[in-house]
């Protein structure tokens, strides 16, 4: 009798016990989730597996219904810090009476991909274990766990496990094997996971590539900072250039090194505390600033900042940031100084990655090299951000924040590739629901960043296993990037469709997916350069846009651009160019401090050439009036830097002054004129009568913002549109954008700006990608 009860105990046991698969995507490799899910079934008895595929995380487990039901939700509820859950699942399943929960090995599965982790600065329980004496990795420069350290800069395909890395040259010693193996370990497959014995190590070289003898290369290297010199220090990414940021002497030494003569430095500083001696930091850039992601935080320098000007010439910003890796950690607290730590590179090259490399191309600017020996697999520069109206508005996207996709209310069935355009460029590869914007590329003016963009597209293609069907590109037939894209089609056995798009349009979109959007709307798009379908240089643009088309309805009235890019290498041509629009010939005689400083055979030669036309493409753009309005403040006559000129007129205005000049909206037949003949003829009179520089660029600002405001409501009086995006180059001006957006939403308009996707034209493959995915549809 007891035989039969025990049976039908065991009988109705059984059937209690369910089971569930469980399909997990999103960013769950490489932070932690195989250990979580581990422990989570333990906690509630389930046995089953987990597993790492080439889609994501998959899961089967078994046990009480009730139980399965707990466990799913806090899978949710507790997941790894640094996981991004995506989409969960679920399937039921017969129960086959699995005795225990594993973690089972990856399995490589064909067309398939999963999201994987930007790498990660620090978290605090291996900073602590940094600094404890008794710790096995105390001031190991290269300690790690499942919750930091570094991930897409070492991954080289997928699934993301260690033989798939670049710490495949380091074999694990048993102690560090042991926690990679124990489920139950904060470093359970933590694939960089090492220590001093069997791990990365550094080393320090002078500039010959000769090894200095030291016990200690950090301590070292913070005396060396300490002596002025300047130090080329291997990262996560690649090198940056360090000195002494107290040292007048040493930054400038390093801004002669770098031919960078007035392109603002970073700095970092070992914690927050030491970053609020010299800038404002509210509540929501400490919070930036504390993020893992650890970007470069642009902020307002305090009137009594002690640090040299030299860091950022002319601005009333510091681009600050905290160290993000245990080396930065040791070195920032041996030296107890802060830090410029600048991209390891001349000019404009891409960032130096590799040790060879590094050594070729910084001899000459670096005293001393501090190197490790783990490969750096793609290189990656810092990111750069600001808080906007209590909100992230990202400048360069870059570490930290990529491969994380941008999240799009779209989905791709045909990958597409967008190729970006020539100045901050950017790729974007997207497939299925997934937008994924690269890394910051840089200006595609020269071999190498040619190389590293070609790098980081066939790295993209090869880790997310995508075939793109798509090309979109630029419609500038001489951009590198368009080249690229047109050779792509060409040779790819796929034969996939070129779609070229507009420059400025992609700007809107781009701007429109950031806000999560697909509404038609009043895009305005202020840049220095884009061509339009006219085949004109346009950049003061006022569009009806959506994903798939666009109509140009206002623009700022076209102009020569003398000289071509030399124009916009020296705003003196722009300054000319609208006196002499305005004034004729007459505009020599006037008394400006500008003309008397400038040679007239330089000026009358200019003026040739304008009357001529030759090499002077007219142009809408509003970044070349920017450049106009400083030259003829006497402010910037050439530049050193891309958008200088508009940046230092935005750092002159006086922010108290409400003041703004006269201008004249027209209704053309096809289009709203916009000429700004009296915007130039009121700052010359103003000049003239001696007002004060920083009033005229204070008037010129709020009349930018007038002259957006009014045209806004002239097309939305015709259009019946009340959404606004503000996109380009130009809205990266922070005084502009607050005013302007501050005057559309009085009037009532919906206003999209910039969030995780850059204004400038680092935003613009994503608005490619989109465009080109709509538009096929479209004609499908």
């Amino acid at each position: 009798m007891n035989k039969i009860l025990t049976e039908r105990k065991k009988g109705r046991q059984k059937e209690k016990s369910k089971r569930l698969f469980i399909d997990i995507t999103g960013i769950v490799q490489g932070v932690g989730f195989r250990p979580f899910i581990y422990s989570l079934a333990t906690r509630f008895s389930l046995s089953g597996f987990v597993l790492n595929d080439t889609s994501g995380i998959k899961i089967e487990v078994e046990g009480e219904e009730k139980k399965i039901a707990e466990f799913l939700e806090h899978v949710t509820l507790d997941a790894p810090p640094l996981a991004l859950i995506e989409k969960i699942d679920c399937r039921k399943l017969s129960p086959i009476g699995y005795h225990h929960f594993e973690i089972k090995k990856s399995r490589k599965e064909k067309e398939k991909f999963t999201l994987i982790s930007p790498d990660i600065s620090i978290c605090p329980d291996c900073l602590r274990e940094l600094f404890d004496k008794a710790d096995r990795r105390y001031q190991y420069p290269f300690i790690n766990c499942t919750n930091c350290g570094p991930r897409f800069s070492i991954i080289k395909n997928i699934p993301y496990d260690r033989f798939l890395t670049t710490m495949r040259e380091f074999k694990m010693c048993p102690e560090c094997q042991s926690e990679y193996d124990d489920p139950l370990n904060r470093r359970f497959h933590a694939q960089p996971n090492a220590c001093e014995v069997c791990g990365p190590r550094v080393s320090l070289f002078d500039r010959k590539g000769r090894g200095i003898h030291t016990s200690d290369p950090i301590k070292k290297v913070a005396s060396l900072l300490k002596k002025g010199y300047i130090v080329a220090v291997k990262g996560l990414g690649g090198f940056h250039l360090a000195c002494d940021a107290a040292n007048k002497a040493s930054v400038e030494a390093l801004r002669k090194r770098k031919y960078r003569e007035d392109k603002p430095f970073a700095v970092m500083a070992l914690d927050v505390e030491k970053i609020k001696e010299f800038c404002r930091v509210n509540e929501y850039e400490q919070r930036l600033l504390l993020s893992p992601r650890r970007p470069i935080l642009i902020l307002r320098k305090k009137k009594n900042c002690r640090l040299p000007d030299e860091i950022a010439p002319h601005n009333k910003y510091l681009g600050m940031m905290l160290p993000y890796t245990p080396l930065h950690y040791l070195l920032l607290r041996e030296a107890g100084m802060v830090l410029v730590m600048t991209s390891g590179n001349i000019c404009d090259e891409p960032i130096a990655y590799k040790n060879k490399d590094a050594f070729k191309r910084l001899e000459g600017i670096a005293d001393y090299f501090l190197i490790h020996n783990r490969e750096i697999q793609t290189r990656i520069d810092d990111s750069v951000t600001r808080i906007f109206h209590n909100q992230e508005m990202i400048i360069r996207r870059s570490r930290g924040y990529v491969p994380q996709p941008i999240k799009v209310n779209l989905f791709f069935e045909e990958p597409v590739l967008a190729v970006g355009g020539e100045l901050k460029n950017t790729f974007c590869l997207a497939t299925r629901n997934y937008a994924f914007l690269s890394h910051h590329i840089g200006d595609l003016e020269n071999l190498s960043a040619l190389t590293s963009f070609e790098e980081g597209i066939e790295h993209f293609l090869r880790i997310f296993h995508a075939s793109p069907r798509i090309v979109a590109c630029d419609l500038h037939p001489d951009y590198l990037s368009t080249k690229f894209a047109q050779e792509f089609c060409q040779n790819s056995s796929f034969k996939p469709e070129l779609i070229p798009v507009q420059h400025h349009h992609a700007h809107i979109v781009s701007c429109l997916i950031d806000n999560h959007s697909e509404s038609k709307v009043i895009g305005v798009a202020f840049d220095g350069v884009g061509l339009g379908t006219d085949r004109q240089i346009w950049g003061g643009e006022f569009l009806l846009a959506d994903l798939t088309d666009f109509t140009r309805v206002a623009q700022l009235k076209y102009l020569p651009l003398p000289g071509g890019e030399m124009a916009i290498k020296e705003p003196w041509r722009m300054a000319v160019t609208y006196l002499n629009e305005v004034y004729g010939p007459d505009f020599l005689s006037l008394p400006l401090p500008f003309l008397e400083t400038m040679e007239k055979d330089k000026i009358m030669l200019l003026l040739k050439i304008i009357k001529k036309r030759i090499n002077s493409p007219l142009t809408s753009s509003m970044g070349r009036l920017f450049d106009a309005v400083s030259a003829l403040t006497d402010l910037r006559d050439r530049v050193n830097y891309e958008g200088q000129a508009a940046i230092e007129l935005e750092m002159l205005v006086e922010e108290k002054e409400k003041g703004s000049y006269p201008f004249e909206i027209s209704s053309q037949e096809k289009i709203i004129l916009i000429d700004p003949k009296a915007i130039i003829e009121s700052i010359v009179s103003d000049l003239i009568n001696h007002e004060g520089k920083e009033i005229i660029a204070a008037r010129f600002h709020n009349t930018i913002g007038r002259i957006i405001l009014q045209t806004c409501r002239k097309i939305r009086e015709h259009q019946r549109l009340n959404e606004v995006a503000l996109s380009g180059g130009v809205f990266q001006n922070v005084y502009l954008l607050r005013k302007t957006c501050n005057l559309l939403t009085k009037a009532g308009f919906s206003v999209y700006t910039h969030h995780q996707v850059p204004p400038n034209d680092g935003g613009i493959s994503l608005g490619q990608a989109v465009i080109a995915h709509a538009r096929s549809k479209v004609c499908a």
